[in-house]
């Protein structure tokens, strides 16, 4: 008889699910459709004001839309079904694709912002055309970059109740790399758009150009910042980054309520993909059988395993009689 809890998969207790990446690339898109309309908004200011900040931020949009259609790419890359060629799927596209992105985001908003700003502290720029159109382009940037960053913020809150963490540190630790990009992205976006506000603001106050241009510099630096964040998460998953220990735990609960799984003596665990693991794991089966008659029954279980979404991939072997069994 099967044991409590298990549905024909891995069992109830396993490894919570993730966001799906359809609500990850609905994300994306309202992310990209924000982006877009900003950064022409932000040129067409900059251009008019002359403002340095105004330059950063609009240099930020641009860098945020191109770095939305790379992950809009990750995500269709990385969604594809396994192959002969790619026994473990192509989830790991996903996060080549998103480093991408992130180094645009570091190569087109930090170091232009930076440039900039440097370059106008330099110079002796001219007071500002109009220091209403920068306000009114930032606050409408605001409303919007604010409207795509309550969309990112619902579903990290959702899937971080599921997993019992807390948001900020969920998002730091997801598999999930575009749905970290888009919020860290957004979130840097609305306090890009406040120190643009903070140095356009000054410079009025004051009539020194200085502060535009410190602004300009502020939010390259930001931007730089969360690039780099954004490489490294990147960087890890590509390298085989595994599960956290609750995980870890969850997947070992999972198969040992299999019907056929006596105990289990070993466990390796890595992300192949966003919500996609490769596990392999020494078992004992129960009851005695042949040789012939143990690999089909180890390949059945195999099979039970994969149907769970999170599982891209289950490799099983028999476990040494004299190794120490492993426990949730």
């Amino acid at each position: 008889m099967p044991r409590a809890g298990y549905e024909g998969g891995m069992a109830t207790t396993d490894v919570p699910e993730e966001p799906s990446q359809g609500q990850s690339l609905f994300t994306v898109l309202v992310a990209l459709v924000a982006n877009g309309l900003l950064a022409i908004a932000k040129s067409a200011a900059a251009a008019l004001t002359g403002s340095a900040a105004m330059v950063a931020e609009a240099a930020h949009s641009w860098a945020d839309t191109g770095n939305e259609v790379f992950l809009v790419i990750a995500e269709r890359s990385g969604s594809r079904p396994r192959d002969e060629k790619h026994p473990r799927g192509y989830g790991r596209a996903t996060y080549a694709w998103s480093m991408v992105a992130a180094f645009g985001l570091f190569t087109a908003g930090a170091v232009v912002s930076i440039w900039h700003g440097v370059t106008e502290l330099a110079a002796e720029s001219a007071d500002e055309a109009s220091y209403t159109v920068n306000y009114v382009v930032l606050g409408l940037a605001f409303v919007l970059e604010g409207s795509s960053f309550l969309q990112a913020s619902r579903q990290v809150h959702g899937a971080s109740r599921r997993f019992g963490m807390h948001p900020l540190r969920y998002v730091a630790r997801t598999s999930n790399p575009t749905l970290r990009a888009v919020f860290f992205e957004d979130f840097s976006a609305l306090l890009g758009i406040l120190i643009a506000a903070a140095g356009i603001g000054l410079h009025q106050l004051t009539g020194n150009s200085i502060y535009d241009a410190l602004g300009s510099i502020a939010i390259g630096l930001l931007l730089a910042f969360v690039a780099v964040f954004l490489i490294r998460r990147n960087m890890d998953y590509l390298l085989g980054e595994g599960p956290t220990a609750d995980t870890r735990s969850r997947v070992i609960a999972g198969i040992l309520e299999h019907p056929q799984v006596e105990r289990l003596t070993y466990l390796h665990l890595e992300y192949v993909g966003p919500q996609r693991l490769f596990v392999v794991a020494a078992v004992d089966l129960v009851g005695d059988d042949t040789e012939d008659h143990l690999a089909l029954r180890l390949r059945a279980v195999e099979a039970d395993i994969e149907r769970h979404p999170l599982i891209e991939d289950a490799v099983l072997t028999v476990a040494p009689p004299d190794e120490a069994s492993l426990t949730p």
